[in-house]
């Protein structure tokens, strides 16, 4: 199994992406991810007025999801620890525009999913979209979000998944070694998206995660298997 790389490094090269991700995840996908992030935030169960957290929110794409599904009415923040994506997502917000009547502003919080800064039971409802897969511990990451959600209250996890059938693991593999890392190469980034393959190696896969999940103390957990596989949303309840 691939070794883990330091948390400060796997922040760095998250800042070093930053003026690429987006681009590089809608050629990537051919466009599903945004598909993918929509059934999350679904997933989640955030309605009008919650108060909802987005962890490892990136460039703000689930954030902004969020920030449409609980209203102008709720309260939105969005956490990550590479401060270079929250610079993004902040202009990304911008540029949308004034807020009206559709959805409230968003607080961008720099953070670490394995320490928030937020107090016991202060969300409705959290989302979490390709963090997971990198937080060099997986159950404390879990253990902090059952912390600050309140009881009942649902998060939904979007990450990449290792498929259980070997020979789509394969072809996953041949996708990102062919086509992936070649197109990030390109932009500069060919050292940047080698982690990709290693990191799902490591990932545990959706048996596992749920495991995990009941172990901390969730009161509901089940992985949904999507894009044949090859992603997966891990659905939790407190």
């Amino acid at each position: 199994m691939a070794s883990q790389a330091p948390s400060s490094d796997i922040q760095a090269l998250f800042n070093r992406i930053a003026p690429v991700y987006d681009q590089l995840n809608d050629q990537l996908s051919f466009g599903w991810h945004q598909i993918w992030k929509r059934m999350a935030v679904k997933w989640s169960g955030a309605t009008g007025g919650d108060r909802v957290l987005d962890l490892c929110c990136g460039t703000g794409d689930v954030t902004l999801l969020l920030a449409e599904a609980v209203g102008p009415q709720g309260q939105v923040y969005g956490v990550d620890f590479a401060c270079e994506l929250l610079v993004v997502a902040a202009e990304r917000e911008n540029r949308m525009g004034a807020t009206g009547e559709e959805r409230p502003r968003v607080v961008w919080q720099s953070g670490d999913v394995l320490g928030l800064e937020f107090p016991d039971q202060s969300f409705d409802a959290a989302t979490m979209g390709y963090g997971l897969r990198n937080v060099v511990d997986i159950p404390q990451a879990l253990r902090e979000l059952h912390r600050v959600l309140k009881p009942g209250a649902q998060a939904a996890i979007l990450d990449m998944n290792h498929p259980m059938n070997e020979t789509l693991r394969r072809l996953q593999r041949w996708y990102l070694d062919q086509f992936v890392v070649p197109c990030a190469t390109r932009l500069g980034m060919r050292d940047e998206y080698l982690y990709i393959n290693p990191s799902i190696d490591r990932f545990p896969r959706g048996p596992e995660q749920v495991a995990i999940a009941q172990e901390i103390g969730f009161t509901q957990a089940t992985h949904y298997p999507i894009a044949f596989g090859m992603m997966g949303v891990l659905v939790l309840k407190r």
